[in-house]
């Protein structure tokens, strides 16, 4: 059985998705009305102390988990903002999962827009010209990070949509397990 957690959850996901791919941007008021309607939620569902362990860990969680991304700007505002939505529905440890599905999703699609567009190969080099200094700096070597040279990124991606597909599949799971026939 569905709870109105995840309907309202997947429902704001696909909206956001949606948003994402035709707008390449995720609303605000969409986000924010997540999180209040989360928080609405765990507060009805139960104890006080949910507040605190579900929606506001879950709200941390998803938003520190991109964070990383949009600093080092392979992502936008409005996925990280996303993530700390989903985050305060889904709370902290499954936050976690969506978010690795999340990232998952995105190589996938990233991928697949790439070799689309035809721009695959000025996306492996950018991506030899990111990772080999920094293996480099792991290794001990004493270099700077080297940035992207203005108009070599092979373009966006709505990310909003791979947020939806991790997020279909954390809550999808539980429902598509065998059930015993007796």
């Amino acid at each position: 059985m569905w709870t109105a957690t995840e309907v309202l959850l997947l429902w704001l996901v696909l909206q956001a998705a949606v948003t994402d791919l035709a707008l390449r941007k995720i609303p605000n008021v969409l986000v924010l009305s997540g999180l209040l309607l989360a928080l609405a939620l765990h507060g009805l569902a139960g104890p006080p102390w949910a507040l605190l362990t579900q929606w506001l860990a879950g709200t941390l969680a998803g938003f520190f988990l991109f964070l990383p991304l949009y600093l080092v700007r392979g992502m936008a505002a409005g996925d990280v903002k996303l993530m700390a939505m989903v985050g305060a529905f889904a709370g902290p440890l499954r936050a976690f999962d969506i978010a690795l599905l999340s990232f998952a999703a995105g190589g996938v699609l990233g991928l697949m827009l790439m070799v689309a567009s035809g721009q695959w190969r000025r996306g492996l080099a950018n991506l030899r010209a990111m990772l080999v200094p920094a293996l480099l700096r792991l290794a001990g070597m004493p270099l700077q990070p080297v940035p992207l040279r203005q108009g070599q990124s092979v373009g966006g991606m709505p990310y909003g949509v791979a947020v939806a597909l991790g997020t279909l599949a954390v809550v999808l799971a539980p429902h598509c397990r065998a059930q015993p026939l007796l």
